[in-house]
């Protein structure tokens, strides 16, 4: 068994990380948490406001259905308890984008509670992560600082978006575990529908705790649930990309280990991550719960959600990416590594299940895998800007498995299809690149090949590995158009091996 713990020397011995996360996930939905406007991504500032958004005296919140069921959704698809009874908070405190000088929140009774999910490492080992609970709260507008020397401009577009808050248990112990357990919540939210999960358009981030112990304090933790066995953790704030998550577990770390070896403290403190720099920077020091002044929302009714309803939503959910890979190994017979990598994103799994409906699923996946992904990856191109349509790329795997045309023939109408389109089977129909499968055609050209090089066939005993020369010159002389498995067989007969 591979052993994944992830040690950090430091100058008077070795540390160990322990890493919780708060991810936000923008509800995908049409319009706002607690108001009808827009919710579209590259709008005109303050376009999309309402009197409610900007905090307009008088106007009263109204709670968006769909936006409470697309968080029931979600909880269902974290394998979460969902609470039939939660309630939303004001969270107090003043920015100049939060107009209302409150987020409506949950603090505590949130819509949902306890859950865990399995995620993969890169080496395809799987570890699993405690979810503590997911609420809803509404997101806040954004300030724009660079515009102006001196001013800032505010944007309330955002204001009052959908938040889901999902809130990890400090299960994690590396940076690449980290980012796998970002990659797999997103991969979830994603088939469900409930989030698009960009992280560029600032659809998901993460607000990532990092804390250090030494060699058995995590263990102790784990046995009694008690933090004293931690150290003191540090969040930072707002961290939009897989490969940020990981620079700034590992720049944070590092510097928490080389203060306390220092002698100094780790202080409980909000930091932001300089991509730029690669390095973490103090924000505030950290507030706690009580410092919000929580209280109830005096606008808000509590919401109580049927058992019926949540047994309809759960009825509703699509096949999970889980159980989509053990689906694709244990039916299809697909590896675990290809069944990983299709089942990783609902648009590639579902343009690979089109692909394979009715034919060989092995050869579908690898034709996906390798030959497509290899393609887009090469141009910058994502599965849905793919010139080659999944009836198109189907069409090719079936050619190839029921041997109308070789697999290097497949590569030359793939290109074919990419660059100029059209359908593969008319393709090969009207360019002649159908396979020979004729054994008397390709028997006269082997019978040519061993007349004409005499040396070359007293050599084969000797080095049997020499039949690939002959079938290279086979395939050659047929201009690849030789079914190979019937060119071996042949070659093999006449040459005696």
């Amino acid at each position: 068994m591979t052993d994944h713990t992830y040690v950090l020397q430091g100058a008077t011995g070795d540390w160990e990380i322990v890493v919780g996360l708060e991810v936000h996930a923008q509800v995908a939905s049409n319009s706002k948490l607690f108001s009808g406007s827009a919710t579209d991504y590259g709008a005109e500032p303050n376009t999309q406001v309402s009197l409610i958004d900007a905090a307009v005296p008088g106007m009263l919140p109204v709670i968006n259905a769909y936006c409470v069921e697309q968080a029931v959704r979600t909880g269902l698809g974290l394998n979460a308890q969902i609470n039939k009874y939660s309630r939303f908070d004001r969270k107090n405190y003043f920015y100049p984008d939060l107009p209302q000088g409150y987020q409506i929140s949950q603090f505590q009774f949130p819509i949902v509670g306890e859950g865990e999910i399995e995620c993969e490492r890169d080496d395809g080992s799987l570890f699993t992560v405690g979810i503590e609970r997911l609420h809803l709260e509404q997101d806040a507008g954004k300030s724009i600082h660079d515009l102006d020397p001196n001013a800032t401009y505010v944007d309330l577009n955002r204001s009052g978006v959908a938040l889901m808050e999902i809130v990890s248990r400090p299960h994690i112990r590396t940076p690449e575990e980290a980012a796998a357990y970002v990659k797999t919540l997103r991969t979830i939210v994603r088939y469900l529908g409930t989030c698009g999960g960009d992280m560029e358009k600032g659809q998901m981030r993460a607000d990532v705790n990092v804390s250090i112990c030494r060699p058995g304090q995590y263990e102790k933790f784990r046995e009694d649930g008690d933090f004293k066995h931690l150290g003191t953790r540090c969040e930072i704030k707002n961290v939009n990309s897989m490969r940020f998550i990981q620079q700034a577990i590992e720049y944070e770390a590092r510097r928490q280990i080389d203060l306390v070896e220092e002698g100094g403290t780790v202080q409980q403190q909000t930091r932001l991550f300089d991509a730029n720099k690669g390095v973490t920077r103090s924000m505030r020091s950290k507030e706690e719960a009580h410092d919000y002044r929580y209280f109830p929302c005096p606008d808000l009714l509590p919401l109580e959600i049927p058992q019926a309803r949540i047994d309809e939503i759960k009825a509703e959910l699509p096949e999970l990416p889980a159980d989509k890979r053990k689906r694709f190994v244990n039916e299809l017979g697909l590896s675990e590594y290809d069944a990983s990598v299709l089942a990783a994103d609902k648009d590639r799994a579902d343009y690979f299940e089109a692909v394979a409906e009715r034919r060989d699923a092995k050869i579908a996946a690898n034709w996906v895998n390798n030959e497509l992904f290899g393609r887009l990856n090469k141009e910058g191109m994502g599965i849905t800007e793919s010139p080659v349509s999944a009836d198109q790329l189907g069409q090719l795997v079936e050619l190839i498995s029921t041997d109308v045309i070789s697999g290097k023939i497949g590569k030359d109408v793939f290109e074919i299809v990419w660059s100029e389109g059209g359908e593969p089977k008319q393709i090969v129909e009207d360019r002649g690149l159908k396979q020979v499968t004729d054994t008397g055609a390709i028997e006269a050209v082997v019978d040519q090949l061993i007349a004409d090089n005499p040396d070359q066939v007293a050599s084969i005993e000797k080095n049997p590995r020499a039949l690939g020369w002959f079938v290279g010159q086979v395939m050659k002389a047929m201009q690849g158009k030789a079914n190979p498995k019937a060119v071996n067989e042949i070659l093999k007969a006449k040459l005696g091996l």
